[in-house]
């Protein structure tokens, strides 16, 4: 799947085509150059559009980066909530978050690979309170399912912050692995032992 494919979801519409025009070509440089060695003026030429244009859409590099960064998390949030609307059991609420996880990275491997080196850089930026409003909307979902005395029983005795530690962690790492090159097998390969991994680690069943 092509980034135009995840920018037409987020940025639908004719009126927004210079804003997607301007994140695509910024999301390939900070691949390619990373983050930092990357200016304003090479997002410029790369896009053919003025520096007053990318301005106007996105303030400075800073708000271009965390335009990004919170594009790829309401994507990956997106495809977590259709996985988790088919759910009806504890372990399966567990086994999707992991699914959707990989999944996500597995069809949208430059957004994941901006994804883990922007992370640092949004927190510290000036957009880290709007970025942390918007993770507690995102995740309002996982916390009232947590909060449910049912499916709370079949799980361990567990604080929430916790949680996504545990469940997506070892997923998080073996996809940092093969985004890197240091792994070869697609994580989707895995997908199934790291849910299984995963539901051990909360659940505390096998």
């Amino acid at each position: 799947m092509e980034p135009d494919d995840l920018l037409e979801r987020c940025y639908p519409g004719r009126r927004a085509e210079s804003k997607r025009h301007i994140l695509k070509c910024a999301l390939a440089l900070f691949n390619q150059q990373g983050i930092e060695a990357t200016t304003i003026d090479h997002i410029r030429v790369a896009s053919e559009m003025s520096v007053g244009a990318i301005y106007h859409h996105f303030q400075n590099k800073e708000g271009l980066v965390a335009a990004l960064y919170m594009t790829a998390l309401d994507d990956q949030a997106r495809l977590r909530d259709s996985y988790l609307a088919e759910v009806t059991t504890t372990r399966e609420w567990v086994q999707a978050l992991v699914y959707s996880y990989v999944d996500w990275v597995v069809s949208q491997p430059d957004w994941a690979r901006f994804q883990y080196q922007a992370r640092f850089a949004v927190a510290q930026s000036s957009f880290n309170d709007q970025l942390k409003e918007a993770n507690l909307r995102r995740n309002a979902q996982l916390k009232d399912w947590f909060n449910d005395p049912a499916p709370r029983r079949e799980l361990l005795e567990l604080p929430f912050e916790l949680m996504p530690s545990l469940i997506i962690g070892s997923a998080e790492s073996y996809c940092r692995a093969w985004l890197s090159q240091r792994v070869k097998g697609s994580p989707e390969l895995h997908r199934q032992q790291l849910a299984q991994a995963a539901w051990r680690a909360v659940g505390g069943q096998a």
